[in-house]
């Protein structure tokens, strides 16, 4: 399964299918964050979802080029507008970050500096057994644990690309090689 059947959650101005890609030009001030530290709620970024019949691997290709602060583009997977998560390269401080949030009713941020091309990664997302694996990867072939932890339990759930620019409109996103599919089951050190 790819991008066939998907449906946006705040669809943008500017975007088109292109053989196996899509392609987002962002909206201005568009977001996905709910209270924590700023105190405001926002459900305005862009999300083309897709719906998996309970647990599942996902994982896409992102090619992008940050310029401003709070530019991102990655992988969400999606219960609710209350329960939630965004993974990708989020640019923060002047430099490209790996970053995630976690949302059950309130907003976390993790974030580390991404040694690799920003402008051309690989996510995957795998939810089992109400626990969620993000991995990063900067060829397609290794994997590296992003973040593991728990995750609500649902029947179905929304995953697809996301991208969102707080700070402005005009991120263009490149997003290909999106595969959804049975949970991998691999062991959490196997990289592959």
């Amino acid at each position: 399964m790819g991008f066939q059947g998907g449906t946006w959650v705040n669809e943008p101005a500017n975007w088109q299918m292109t053989g196996d890609g899509l392609h987002v030009v962002t909206d201005k001030a568009t977001d996905f964050w709910r209270e924590t530290h700023y105190g405001f709620t926002r459900d305005t970024g862009h999300f083309f979802a897709v719906t998996t019949t309970g647990d599942f691997t996902a994982q896409v290709r992102v090619r992008a080029q940050y310029r401003e602060l709070y530019d991102q583009a990655g992988l969400m997977v999606r219960v609710s507008p209350r329960a939630w998560v965004k993974a990708g390269i989020e640019l923060s401080d002047g430099i490209p970050m790996i970053s995630s949030v976690l949302t059950i009713d309130r907003s976390d941020w993790a974030t580390a500096p991404y040694g690799h091309d920003a402008g051309d990664f690989w996510l995957r997302a795998t939810v089992a057994a109400g626990v969620l694996r993000l991995q990063v990867s900067s060829d397609g072939t290794r994997w590296p644990l992003m973040r593991l932890c728990p995750f609500p339990k649902a029947s179905s759930y929304s995953v697809g690309p996301m991208c969102c620019t707080p700070e402005r409109a005009g991120l263009s996103v490149d997003f290909s090689d999106f595969t959804i599919g049975a949970p991998l089951g691999k062991a959490l050190h196997d990289l592959s």
